[in-house]
C-alpha cells in the first residue's frame, strides 16, 4: 500500500470539458472554445489566478451538463441556465467550463487542480 500524497502534475495541465477546454498555467487559466460554439457568440477567455475569488462548480447529471466557473470580481454572480444574458449563462461566460456526465471525472481532477494552483498562490486559503 502506497501512503505517500500523489506528486502534483507539472503545469500547464489541459483539461477537456463539453466543446471547451479548460488550460491550467501556474499563474492563469486559459479557456479555449471550439470554432462551433464561437459560431454562437461564446468566447474564449483567459483568468489570473490572482482574480478569482471563488470556484463555483455545479456537478453533472445524466441529463444536465455541470460546470465550473472561476468568481472574479467583473461577475455579477453566480451563473444561471434560465437567462437571457450570454455572460450569465454558463455556456456564455469566458471564466467558465461544461462538463458533461461521462466527464465528471475531468471536471473533479480541474477543480482540485485549481484549488492547488490558488493554494499555491495564495497559502493562507
Amino acid at each position: 500500500m502506497d501512503l505517500q500524497k500523489p506528486t502534483p502534475q507539472p503545469l500547464p495541465q489541459a483539461f477537456k470539458g463539453h466543446l471547451a477546454t479548460a488550460v491550467l498555467h501556474p499563474d492563469r487559466v486559459d479557456f479555449r472554445r471550439r470554432w462551433i460554439t464561437r459560431l454562437g457568440g461564446n468566447r474564449s477567455g483567459t483568468v489570473l489566478l490572482a482574480d478569482v475569488l471563488k470556484v463555483l462548480q455545479v456537478e453533472p447529471t445524466r441529463w444536465v451538463n455541470g460546470h465550473v466557473h472561476l468568481l472574479t470580481a467583473a461577475d455579477p454572480g453566480a451563473l444561471r441556465n434560465l437567462t437571457m444574458e450570454t455572460g450569465q449563462q454558463p455556456a456564455g461566460n469566458p471564466r467558465a467550463i461544461l462538463f458533461s456526465w461521462g466527464q465528471r471525472e475531468t471536471q473533479a481532477a480541474f477543480v482540485a487542480a485549481v484549488g492547488a494552483a490558488l493554494q499555491g498562490l495564495r497559502p493562507g486559503l
